[in-house]
């Protein structure tokens, strides 16, 4: 079965953390083993694990973060760096293509015509599998200079905006912080809508969200968010939230960052055993039951998002045992349609809706 995740920090792995993604896992670990503290946990993501789980199509981010111990740090302390640092992101998603292992999916009729390709390859896997597909998101936006670069951007591949991440920016407030939307924030939202991209609501405070869907005409999905009713905290979406998403025709991508998965998890303290999988189809079960269908559920895993198999589900070794999720569902009573609306569908058909036309 084709599986779309919704978050993955590919670029970011590559560049900021130094990883060769062309290598397995197995192989990742055993090189990175030889040193000590430079990550925070054994990887989880490499193309041929994503190839392994039959996990075709990704959303791609451009995340202008940077891995240090001090979390000011962690900031570009720069718009104009964060700007550089997102193009040399895109600059290494470009050079995958190249190579044919990664393949852009800007449009709906290549959206469409690669998701296809890779059904018929799971459907009788010989031969090369086609290369992975992905739509090319931007994580926090500091590296749109000024709202009118949304334009420029656009034209160079981008098709989803995130504008928060964590702590206020130039545009919004996000997660560990509180407040609305920068005068900034507001035009940036109107250009979005007025050059096709798309918004995606992660990671915004609960003040900059409501108005970002009062500024923001366009589709919005949340690639990667779970549910506050299970886990307190403003890095959940409580359920007004997920009904008005519900609402605007959104997908909404269960994480699998334990923290966000179950209710007291410690972050280097509770050990990952004792988080499942199964914990995580409580969230899409949870979103499920609110939307009184499986139309809006999806998977954004985040995997190695700043954190390693230290910190997903204990069940979990590397993203190919995404594969283990229709069997939880079909459990639970899911229909085989809504398990590949899950897994797949309803993020296929959501950009397939929403993408821009072929030129």
């Amino acid at each position: 079965m084709l599986i779309f995740d919704a978050h993955l920090d590919l670029a970011w792995n590559a560049v900021e953390w130094n990883r060769d993604l062309e290598l397995t896992v197995s192989e990742l670990r055993e090189f990175e083993n030889n040193f000590e503290g430079i990550i925070p946990g054994a990887c989880t993501v490499s193309y041929p694990e994503l190839e392994r789980g039959g996990i075709g199509i990704v959303i791609a981010t451009l995340l202008p973060r940077l891995h240090r111990k001090h979390k000011e740090l962690t900031f570009y302390q720069g718009r104009e760096s964060s700007y550089a640092a997102a193009h040399g992101q895109l600059a290494y998603y470009r050079s995958m293509e190249r190579k044919g292992v990664l393949k852009s999916l800007p449009d709906r009729a290549a959206l469409a015509e690669h998701a296809q390709l890779w059904r018929d390859y799971l459907a009788s896997p010989t031969g090369e599998a086609p290369p992975i597909g992905y739509i090319l998101s931007m994580e926090g936006a500091p590296p749109i200079l000024e709202p009118a670069q949304a334009g420029e951007w656009f034209d160079a591949g981008l098709r989803i905006v995130g504008p928060g991440h964590y702590g206020p920016n130039e545009y919004c407030h996000g997660t560990g912080s509180e407040g609305p939307l920068t005068e900034d924030g507001v035009q940036l939202l109107k250009e979005m809508d007025s050059v096709g991209l798309l918004l995606d609501a992660t990671h915004l405070a609960d003040e900059s969200f409501w108005q970002a869907l009062d500024v923001f005409n366009g589709p919005v999905l949340a690639s990667h968010h779970n549910c506050r009713t299970l886990v307190p905290g403003d890095r959940q979406l409580d359920d007004n939230q997920i009904k008005a998403l519900i609402e605007r025709g959104s997908v909404i991508g269960a994480a699998f960052d334990n923290w966000m998965i179950k209710p007291g998890y410690v972050k280097k303290v509770t050990s990952a055993d004792l988080v499942k999988i199964e914990d995580v189809v409580d969230h899409i079960d949870h979103v499920c039951q609110l939307a009184g269908n499986a139309n809006h559920s999806g998977i954004g895993t985040d995997l190695d998002g700043g954190f390693g198999k230290e910190q997903c589900p204990g069940d979990l070794d590397t993203i190919a045992d995404l594969v283990k999720i229709p069997n939880i569902l079909e459990s639970r009573g899911y229909s085989s349609e809504d398990i590949e609306k899950i897994m797949s569908k309803n993020f296929v058909d959501f950009f397939e809706k929403n993408l821009p036309e072929a030129n």
